[in-house]
């Protein structure tokens, strides 16, 4: 291989990877809101999401920039997992339209004939459109020819490969299409553009470097390889950034095994066509097309299952505490049962606002959007709670467990609120850093403190039936710190040591956490009559 030719390879390749960057860009920015709206009605069914995702990536030639809207749109709730997985399906079949591209316009006329005047005219409109979407669609024409210009050096880059490099020689066996295989997925997670490693299979098969059989591994291996790009995206991402990857992961996966299965069965018929009568460049593109239809097919039936296995994976942990534990409508007729798996639902809750009341007390500014998180999911799990509730109350029920209800309802409001205040705490916290004087700040430590020991004395457990007369003592000594310490800072702030505005802010705080203490302390004293009086007496016999 001369160092003109490896030159020409390597300038082709940037060429095609330029052209496709400005024709999706401009795609995507010319679209504007179309793909918002085409998105939003792929929410019918299965099949509309397979032709939206089709046709969106057809048109804006970037199944990335499909994948990265449709998880926007599963993140604000606009689509479910189910539609997004199919968005990706029509994804996949859509990212075949490079290959009939190149395959009935690259190779069947003179490039410079229409990729010339494409570049001129797409320029023009790029200066003369300033932001308007005749610019962007000039910056898509612009990139249209420039693609087929790399195009162009590619096919001239490989006419003397196949006499440098005998790859056809290879042959078509299954360890040969194992190695082209692998070869398209190095080279598509190296370039990061399944795009081009297509084109470059194209070409070798146009330039008779190598067969179609392992043109069609090459093409396989790129199909796979767009995979990686899904993973490295996934590190560190949302939970549902991470379904929605390994939705894609899979979908892959089986579409290159039954595309190498397939390629195995005809690789010995497709070597044998006559390339005068069969244009071998079509026949390469016709194959990428099939076995992704055939992978759609193919992962159908199954789609339900993946979602439903996805969905128990990847999981924060404010979605693993949103779902209940104990509450399973299957006890709703037997209400003895029903109500004390209410009771742990409860107390599991109270661990969690706990836990948050004590993170909010004593952590920093950082805590802010976890304590947000975990209030949200705990709102989740309180509503199924109040639900289940609902549903239990419908039944035939004796008076003593009716009177449990209420109750428990009562609890379940008292731990919203606790973890309401929890989320809420952190917008106190720039008052908290900026206390200079070193008695109060003293002072409010110790307070905090104190909240803390009674939230830790309040948090109910299901295997005790009545809190303690620890957390009355507590709650009393809890009271008197308070009160003495709104009364330091009203004496501080008529002597001047604290600004009027201060003030108001940091008695607002100590306000706040003082709720905070007030709810976990009702929560605690009424959780011990959320069971009937037969189970808190067994509860409370000495072992």
């Amino acid at each position: 291989m001369t160092l003109e030719m490896l030159g020409q390879l390597f300038g082709g390749i940037g060429l095609f990877l330029l052209g496709m960057q400005l024709l999706t860009n401009g795609l995507k920015q010319a679209a504007g809101r179309s793909l918002k709206a085409t998105l939003e009605n792929a929410t019918g069914s299965l099949l509309r999401g397979v032709l939206s995702g089709a046709l969106i990536t057809a048109l804006v030639q970037s199944s990335s920039a499909v994948t990265v809207a449709t998880l926007g749109f599963v993140n604000a709730g606009l689509l479910s997992l189910a539609q997004s997985v199919s968005i990706i399906y029509g994804s996949n079949i859509g990212t075949t339209m490079v290959g009939w591209l190149v395959a009935l316009i690259g190779f069947k006329f003179k490039i410079s004939a229409f990729a010339l005047p494409l570049i001129g005219m797409g320029m023009v409109l790029r200066v003369s459109g300033g932001n308007s979407r005749r610019a962007y669609i000039g910056t898509a024409l612009a990139g249209f020819g420039i693609f087929f210009i790399g195009l162009d050096f590619l096919r001239t880059g490989f006419d003397g490969l196949s006499a440098s490099i005998p790859l056809a020689e290879l042959g078509a066996g299954p360890l040969a299409l194992a190695l082209f295989v692998l070869a398209g997925i190095v080279l598509t997670f190296l370039m990061q553009a399944s795009a081009a490693v297509i084109a470059i299979a194209l070409s070798l098969v146009h330039t008779d470097s190598i067969s179609l059989a392992a043109a069609a591994a090459l093409v396989i291996g790129a199909n796979v390889g767009t995979t990686t790009t899904a993973l490295l995206a996934s590190i560190g991402a949302t939970p549902n950034a991470r379904r929605i990857s390994a939705a894609h992961v899979l979908f892959n996966l089986l579409t290159g095994l039954v595309g190498l299965l397939l390629l195995m069965a005809l690789a010995g018929t497709l070597d044998r066509l006559d390339p005068a009568r069969f244009d071998l460049v079509t026949m390469l593109a016709l194959f990428h097309t099939l076995f992704n239809i055939v992978g759609v097919l193919l992962m159908w039936p199954l789609t339900d299952r993946m979602v439903n296995f996805l969905k128990k994976r990847f999981r924060t942990q404010e979605e693993r505490e949103s779902s209940p534990r104990y509450l399973d409508n299957n006890i709703i007729t037997t209400p003895s049962l029903a109500v004390e798996a209410i009771n742990m639902e409860l107390a599991r809750v109270s661990r969690i606002c706990s836990r948050m009341s004590r993170e909010a007390i004593s952590a920093e500014r950082g805590a802010s959007e976890r304590l947000q998180q975990q209030y949200e999911s705990t709102g989740q799990l309180i509503s199924r709670i109040v639900a289940f509730n609902q549903e239990l109350a419908r039944q035939n029920l004796n008076v003593e467990i009716s009177e449990t209800l209420p109750v428990s309802l009562r609890v379940a409001r008292y731990l919203s609120e606790m973890a309401r205040l929890a989320a809420r705490l952190p917008e106190y916290y720039p008052v908290f850093e900026q206390l200079e004087d070193s008695g109060i700040r003293s002072s409010v430590h110790d307070y905090q403190q104190a909240v803390i020991h009674l939230i830790d004395a309040c948090e109910v457990s299901e295997d005790r039936a009545i809190q303690g007369y620890e957390a009355h003592q507590m709650k009393r000594e809890m009271e008197r710190e308070y009160q003495h310490l709104k009364s330091n800072l009203l004496n501080q702030t008529l002597s001047s040591q604290l600004t009027p505005a201060d003030s108001v802010t940091l008695l607002d705080a100590l306000s706040h956490i003082h709720r905070l203490a007030e709810q976990a302390e009702k929560a605690s004293r009424y959780w011990s009559s959320t069971t009937p009086v037969q189970h808190r007496a067994a509860l409370l016999e000495p072992e």
